[in-house]
């Protein structure tokens, strides 16, 4: 294990328990997916009433995973998550092109739920229903979460705390409601769906179900990993599943063939079980919601630019630290754009299948590092967490986010090859100018 980073996690307070980290992955993967999911036509477009099977065949997918990111953060609690671990066992190179697909994740999911934001405000709002007001929104807002970041870290971590407390209280009144008010006609299959249509709705669905590899990066601050990690984290995914299943149930039952392709699903759901009081209640939430998700997520993503100039993976400049602020500005400023260019000009189910194929190579990495970390015998307690059933799960998982990544189409992996190449030059570059004695920053 790296000594530098070992070190330096050393200094950090083990304070995190079960139920706070559990809290804490609720909190990152119930964000902004769910309130738009169930009217795909990836989803419902594609499975009808069967979509619900997809939520299933999905947490079953993301709970081998966990099992294998569990094993992972109990062998190596170093504060950086999925990066670390990957590190640890295959090296720089590949750590970095975690990281490097991080980013993309944390962008792309950025600008996805941005685009939810935009939709239910212009419900709200109707002024804001068009292309210019809509682009008008969304500039006023990425600029006003800019300006505060910039301002001061203190102040952003403020900004993202304020909707943290109350977006499940919405979600969780239709989910338990809005159950007595579903239409038994519009949940029965017409027929059984295919294996094809079941692995493209599932692989959609990873966006909604994404989130633990940020809740795990402060690894190096959270108390017993080997007992508190397992624990939390399949606990959490318990929570999300039996929402996400009831949330979807609702919103079929209550719209029937008015759920396909509709921007607003749960808000249109809430207004059939409660009324305009409940649409209304609906619409706040997502608001709320939406709005705490890009405000966190303008706090961390830039934060990953700013290594990667910092690094000399970009231009230094990107690593400029405001004189007067001390906060990364260029970088927060280069990161809002790109998120304020993405959803502009990219769909909400496009901007998902590139995050979805991003952090499935996440996933596939890091299930490979618990293999190998086990092989190892890399460990940071006496007792790390093992998966059962030996290197069974880790391949068995690595095959399962095979099967979902061969519904990806020819253009989706262009597009994701693209990325690579260009975090690959980014690194060869780095590494010429390391040697030629510029340094780069490890």
């Amino acid at each position: 294990m790296r000594g530098p980073a070992a070190g330096s996690d050393a200094s950090l307070v083990r304070a995190i328990g079960t139920w706070a980290l559990a809290a804490a992955v609720v909190n990152v993967t119930i964000g902004g997916g769910i309130f738009r999911a169930p009217a795909s036509p990836e989803l419902s477009g594609r499975l009808g009433a069967a979509a619900p099977l997809a939520y299933v065949v999905c947490a079953l997918a993301m709970g081998l995973i966990v099992l294998c990111i569990a094993e992972a953060a109990s062998r190596v609690s170093l504060t950086g998550g999925p990066y670390a671990y990957v590190e640890v066992a295959f090296g720089p190179f590949a750590g970095y092109l975690v990281g490097v697909l991080l980013w993309v994740t944390a962008t792309t999911a950025f600008a996805a739920v941005a685009t939810i934001f935009a939709d239910n405000a212009g419900r709200v709002v109707p002024a804001v229903r068009g292309t210019v007001g809509r682009a008008a929104l969304l500039g006023a807002v990425l600029l006003a979460f800019t300006a505060t970041n910039v301002a001061g870290v203190r102040q952003g971590a403020r900004l993202n705390v304020v909707a943290a407390a109350v977006k499940l209280v919405p979600l969780l009144l239709l989910a338990l409601g809005g159950i007595f008010a579903v239409d038994e006609t519009y949940l029965r299959w017409e027929a059984a769906p295919n294996a094809a249509d079941v692995s493209r709705s599932s692989i959609f669905l990873i966006f909604a179900f994404a989130g633990i590899e940020s809740a795990l990066v402060p690894s190096g601050e959270v108390r017993d990993p080997e007992r508190t990690v397992p624990r939390a984290v399949f606990t959490a995914m318990g929570i999300v599943t039996v929402i996400y299943l009831l949330i979807h149930i609702v919103a079929q039952g209550t719209l029937g063939p008015a759920l396909v392709g509709n921007p607003t699903p749960l808000t249109d759901a809430a207004g059939r079980v409660f009324g305009g009081w409940g649409a209304a209640l609906l619409s706040t939430g997502v608001l709320l919601s939406t709005l705490g998700y890009l405000s966190g997520m303008m706090l961390a993503v830039p934060r990953a630019l700013f290594a990667f100039g910092r690094d000399g993976f970009l231009p230094r400049a990107v690593a400029s630290v405001h004189p007067r602020y001390r906060t990364p500005h260029v970088a927060i400023a280069i990161q809002a754009v790109l998120v304020y260019l993405l959803a502009l000009t990219s769909g909400f189910e496009a901007l998902v299948i590139l995050a979805n194929v991003s952090v499935l190579a996440v996933y596939f990495a890091c299930c490979v590092a618990s293999w190998e970390l086990r092989r190892r015998d890399v460990r940071s307690t006496a007792t790390p967490f093992r998966v059962p059933g030996g290197a069974f799960v880790p391949v068995f998982a690595c095959l399962v986010i095979i099967g979902l990544l061969s519904s990806i189409t020819a253009r989706e992996w262009g597009t994701f090859g693209i990325v690579v190449a260009l975090a690959v030059g980014m690194f060869l570059v780095a590494r010429r100018r390391g040697a030629r004695g510029e340094g780069v920053s490890r």
